[in-house]
């Protein structure tokens, strides 16, 4: 590891070690405002017609696809859910008179923190859905001006002080590094990152955003995409059948990450920052999937080419194409829930649901909030 690096890991132990400067998250909110990639997509990228889905996608609750990269819910939607507000809409659909009266979703499958480059799949990283925000909460405040009754579509003024602000970002950032840069540039690309990271937490901030639920990044090296691509060589691989380096590099993001947003809640004394482990409870899944009822824990569910991970890059899930000759398409298995992931990229609804029933244990966060459970949330899974 480079010296650098090594440095930066030192200094965020210390970070993470100091004691906690505020009281544990409340989660009586009456809004969310969420920025993130396709983990937390509930329509964006598709409503911006970058993309689009096809049957299987949706099938598991929804019946059709619903814009988000799974068979069903997302983590996100079981977490609203729980705290007995609707699902989010997403900020760039605009048809079928969505309400944001409970909040916005600005994620977008593919976006990054680091600003987009010509080869991204997203042009919404951080930095512009922060700047959708602001657009967003300046519009809604001129509109209520004008029209009170508007409030039963849009935030209240105060909703934007007292909601919610959840981000979950950064998987995109690692993952396309190893398609250019070595591991030691990976790790030292890694305070760049947060650089971007920081700069959008205060400028939120500077809009009246107090309340932050931050997720950190899952285990990379266990995506069927990534063992596919990176995994062919054995020594790659970890005992779980994962990519070794991606984990690791997500291992590295993770502890900085972490030590940032201590940093960010001793700065910001009039904000609560909670900082949710979701590597661990995604590791812990793979792990011990048959604890969980799983049956397939890296294998995708919709997907193209079978055994062991049901995964071909040249062609997505519900897509039917002309491969080596012949017409095939990716399909789904005939039991998503027994699968951790859907499609290669993404988990699918039953181990969002199990990440989601994890976090709110509350023991997966800093500072946790197990002591207000569990009485505190409606959880109807």
């Amino acid at each position: 590891m480079a010296p650098m690096a090594c440095i930066l890991q030192i200094l965020a132990l210390v970070f993470i070690f100091l004691p906690p400067t505020t009281n544990s998250i409340h989660f009586k909110f009456p809004a969310v405002f969420n920025f993130g990639d396709s983990n937390s997509d509930t329509g964006g990228l598709i409503s911006a017609g970058i993309e689009s889905l096809e049957p299987p996608h949706g099938q598991s609750y929804f019946k059709i696809p619903s814009g988000r990269y799974c068979d069903g819910r997302l983590i996100i939607d079981f977490l609203m859910d729980a705290m007995d507000l609707p699902f989010l809409n997403a900020y760039l659909d605009s048809v079928g008179t969505p309400s944001f009266h409970k909040g916005c979703n600005f994620a977008a499958a593919g976006s990054t923190i680091h600003p987009p480059t010509a080869n991204s799949v997203s042009p919404f990283s951080l930095g512009v859905q922060v700047s959708q925000f602001r657009r967003f909460r300046a519009r809604v405040l001129e509109l209520l001006t004008q029209d009170k009754k508007l409030v039963k579509y849009l935030p209240a003024e105060d909703y934007f002080q007292n909601g919610l602000y959840m981000v979950d970002m950064g998987q995109n950032d690692l993952a396309g590094a190893f398609y250019s840069k070595s591991f030691d540039q990976i790790l030292a690309f890694i305070p760049s990152i947060l650089t971007e990271f920081e700069t959008g937490i205060m400028r939120l901030h500077d809009e009246g955003a107090r309340n932050f639920w931050i997720h950190n990044t899952g285990p990379l090296g266990c995506l069927p995409q990534n063992v596919a691509k990176f995994g062919t060589d054995p020594s790659c691989l970890d005992e779980l059948g994962c990519v070794s380096k991606h984990n690791q590099a997500a291992k590295a993001f993770n502890l900085q990450l972490h030590a940032l947003c201590k940093k960010l809640q001793g700065q910001f004394t009039d904000s609560n920052f909670t900082y949710t482990d979701i590597y661990t409870i995604k590791s812990n899944l793979i792990a011990n999937y048959s604890k969980y009822g799983f049956e397939q824990p890296l294998m995708a569910c919709c997907g193209y080419g079978g055994p062991p991970l049901n995964y071909d890059f040249r062609i997505a899930c519900g897509k039917t194409k002309d491969i080596d000759g012949t017409s095939v398409t990716a399909k789904a298995c005939n039991d998503s829930s027994e699968y951790v992931n859907w499609d290669g990229i993404h988990y699918s609804e039953a181990a969002n649901q199990y990440v989601a029933s994890q976090i709110l244990t509350g023991k997966y966060s800093d500072p946790p909030f197990s002591d207000k459970m569990p009485f505190l949330l409606n959880i109807k899974f």
